[in-house]
């Protein structure tokens, strides 16, 4: 049976996650249900390594950032600003990353200045540019 350190050598090695690899991280990172920062900030890292993001990975990341920023049902600073240091590299912030602000805005019961900030900020951004290659 499969480990966070054999997911982790293993994105190391090949360069992506598949499907009996999420299958781990799903069993490993939620603990009752609920993710915490330092399962999330792993997928963070996790993320940087890899050389091919899936679908189903890419699903499986926005939707723990999801749970774990909501978890209390409102946004704080400290959480708007984590997330601006995860989203905002390069001073690009991705149409994904901006459909996941959007989603987090519309479900938090509250969220702070620093979200708001944040949010408007990413709204002005032009969208992603795809190559037709």
């Amino acid at each position: 049976m499969l480990n966070l350190r054999q997911v982790e050598h293993d994105v190391m090695a090949n360069g992506r996650i598949d499907g009996h690899h999420l299958d781990v991280l799903r069993r490993e990172l939620y603990v009752g249900g609920k993710i915490d920062r330092r399962a999330v900030n792993l997928l963070v890292e996790l993320r940087k390594r890899l050389e091919h993001h899936t679908p189903d990975f890419e699903h499986f990341f926005y939707r723990a950032i999801k749970d774990h920023v909501l978890a209390s049902g409102r946004i704080d600073a400290e959480q708007a600003t984590w997330l601006r240091g995860i989203l905002a590299t390069g001073n690009w912030i991705k149409d994904d990353d901006r459909r996941l602000l959007h989603e987090l805005k519309g479900e938090a019961q509250e969220v702070d200045p620093e979200f708001e900030s944040l949010f408007a900020e990413a709204m002005k951004q032009p969208q992603d540019r795809h190559s037709s290659k």
